[in-house]
């Protein structure tokens, strides 16, 4: 265990957290001391949801451990059924509990509750919030589903979605939509919007849908198992991975596909005149498994940028991302640490980075466009709007998402075009930043020449005991390099000059390191 600013997954309670949150009638009673309560603030104030999650704490003090810690859940547990009277509950302890070893699960199990009890035994100090996902979500499933007689009509079940997802909502209802035209019905979806009471008739489906192996993946392997419904593989993220995934639901249940692409804008704008200023924009990826996967596949095959890069944080994804770096002819990157990620992308300097809030924070100080692909995710990517990642309108959603943050190539043009002008030039600033340029006519104050572009460099001039100064000459022309390559231009520039022995970069050096890395 160790101290760090940002995380990219909680422990795994908050996991357990996130299937409670997302079912109805279900009750989780968790060990925790007082300071882990602050887990319901990632559903009330990131997800803005209207209630609080479905949990009550122990939340014991330090003075109480020298006492009887296991009374204080016993009361908690029986007085969390007598007020909210669930239909079944979960029972486990936080990273902090789990030290003074006081089993929710058997004390529980003695109380002689009238519901269902499930006790979880998640292990905090090596698995993580996903984990704990899966495995809540698996354990009820365990508990309460059993074999049932099929469904008349061809039905499914959509396993994975959970509270506290990147666009589970959203992604629910375009796939709803999805297999109505197909004919199928949604028989259940759990965890999300599901009672203990859905979770029993899971069996009269013909088959489950997961939708996100990170959080469904061992219920749908116990279900195929026992239960005998055969679950997707195919994560419908994208134009080609939507057509896939109809296509494996066709052979799974016989019926034709059918698929209406007439709200499908994704192809004809990625191939549009002034989207092909974006054809081979280089990127790198990073966040979970799933949606790192599905976001490579799209990058190449319908964006038409170049993949220098991908990885995620979640280890139970280690495997199938490091074959697909293989296939994509990358390094593959497989860490929690966000550190390391940042030195990644400094090295391989992207035009632009797919990737989770850390990315969009790390791309900010890089000076390098982000747009958001995946879980830890901030408020502002819980849009009020239908906004999904999945099937047709998912792959609109993708394209507006990552093409926005780019400059465009009219825009590109006009910016150049007007470089000398009063408004546009570099050192006025961003215009669209409202109010912060004063015109020198108007008599304000002259403009504040624009921050330089952060020298990714630094460390390897620092190594090589050398300070590189640039000439104005030289500093006016970079200034004239779009804004989302010029980092990488000083960069480059910057180790020629260091490795050619020079302390000062004129106009001369920056095209002779120009034509350098050309070759």
């Amino acid at each position: 265990m160790k101290l760090t600013l940002w995380t990219y997954e909680g422990p795994p309670h908050v996991g357990a957290m996130r299937v409670a949150t997302a079912m109805k009638g279900l009750h989780y009673v968790l060990h925790a001391p007082q300071g882990d309560t602050y887990a319901d603030l990632l559903f009330t104030m990131i997800e803005r949801r209207n209630h609080r999650p479905p949990v009550t704490y122990t939340t014991f003090q330090a003075r109480d451990l020298g006492a009887d810690t296991a009374n204080l859940f016993k009361t908690a547990c029986q007085n969390a059924y007598d007020r909210f009277r669930p239909e079944a509950m979960i029972v486990g302890a936080s990273c902090t509990a789990e030290l003074i070893q006081d089993d929710p699960g058997g004390m529980a199990e003695t109380m002689g509750l009238p519901v269902p009890v499930i006790a979880l035994e998640l292990p905090s100090y090596q698995r993580k919030e996903n984990f704990g996902a899966d495995e809540t979500l698996f354990r009820i499933i365990r508990a309460l589903a059993r074999p049932a007689d099929r469904t008349a009509q061809i039905t499914c079940n959509l396993i994975g979605a959970t509270g506290l997802g990147f666009r589970h909502r959203d992604d629910m209802t375009e796939l709803t939509g999805l297999l109505s035209d197909m004919g199928i019905s949604v028989n259940v979806t759990a965890p999300y919007g599901a009672t203990p009471s859905d979770i029993k008739r899971l069996g009269a489906a013909h088959f489950n849908v997961l939708m996100y192996p990170e959080t469904g993946e061992a219920a749908c392997r116990w279900m195929e198992r026992e239960l005998g419904l055969p679950f997707t593989r195919t994560v419908p993220i994208g134009v080609g991975a939507t057509r896939d995934f109809l296509t494996e639901i066709s052979v799974l249940t016989g019926l034709p596909v059918r698929l209406d692409e007439s709200r499908l804008r994704l192809p004809w704008y990625s191939a549009s005149v002034d989207s092909t200023y974006l054809t081979g924009k280089r990127v790198f990826l990073f966040g979970d498994g799933t949606h790192v996967a599905a976001a490579a596949r799209i990058a190449r095959d319908e964006m038409g940028f170049e993949v220098v890069g991908l990885g995620c944080y979640n280890r139970e994804m280690a495997r199938p991302i490091r074959a697909l770096a293989m296939e994509y002819g990358v390094e593959p990157l497989i860490t929690d640490d966000y550190l390391e990620v940042e030195a990644t992308i400094e090295a391989l300097a992207p035009e632009m980075i797919l990737g989770t809030q850390m990315e969009r924070m790390i791309g900010k100080r890089l000076g390098i466009p982000c747009a958001v692909i995946s879980a830890p995710v901030h408020v502002q990517d819980f849009p009020a709007r239908y906004s999904p990642q999945m099937g047709i309108e998912g792959a609109n959603v993708i394209f507006d998402t990552w093409v926005h943050p780019l400059v465009m190539g009219l825009e590109e043009h006009l910016l150049h075009m007007f470089r000398d002008d009063f408004e546009f030039h570099d050192a006025a600033g961003a215009s669209h930043h409202g109010g912060a340029h004063v015109a020198n006519e108007a008599g304000g104050p002259a403009p504040q020449p624009a921050a330089s572009p952060r020298g990714i460099s630094a460390k390897e001039n620092a190594q090589a005991g050398a300070e590189v100064i640039w000439l104005a000459d030289a500093e006016r022309e970079l200034r004239k390099i779009p804004f989302f390559v010029r980092g990488k231009a000083r960069r480059n520039t910057e180790i020629f000059a260091t490795r050619k022995g020079l302390r000062e970069i004129g106009i001369d050096t920056l095209y002779e390191a120009k034509a350098h890395y050309a070759r």
